[in-house]
């Protein structure tokens, strides 16, 4: 998995896509665990995804932000009481830590996403 980028820049969404799962297209835009090649590889295999695995991405995709959201605000409040520099470090080590953890569990779904998808693209095609 490559570097984590800052949210899309320079995705192609259609429109009609963008109307059917809005919120869903928000929560991959701005996810911090991505780069914009695996952003637009979701984008693209949203319209063949069942509904269980539109929903299961979207949980992961909600439980990353709340749980990026809940790390720094766990870290606003001893940054304020501990030294700035020391605990800024900490901080980055233990959230990269924690992403990299996630990215894996998100890698070992995605790859089962990927299968699941090419199968059932084999199966449209021998249909």
């Amino acid at each position: 998995m490559a570097d984590p980028s800052p949210p899309a820049s320079g995705l192609v969404i259609p429109a009609d896509l963008q109307a059917t799962f809005g919120g869903l297209v928000a929560l991959i835009k701005e996810s911090e665990s991505m780069n914009d090649e695996e952003r637009q590889y979701w984008i693209n295999i949203l319209p063949i995804m069942t509904p269980d695995q539109v929903k299961n991405l979207q949980q992961i995709l909600e439980s990353e932000r709340r749980q990026l959201a809940e790390i720094d605000r766990q870290y606003a409040t001893e940054i304020g009481r501990l030294g700035q520099s020391d605990q800024i470090r900490q901080t980055g080590e233990e959230r990269r830590q924690r992403r990299g953890e996630r990215q894996s569990k998100e890698e070992s779904h995605r790859s089962q996403e990927e299968q699941n998808a090419e199968s059932i693209l084999k199966q449209i095609e021998n249909d």
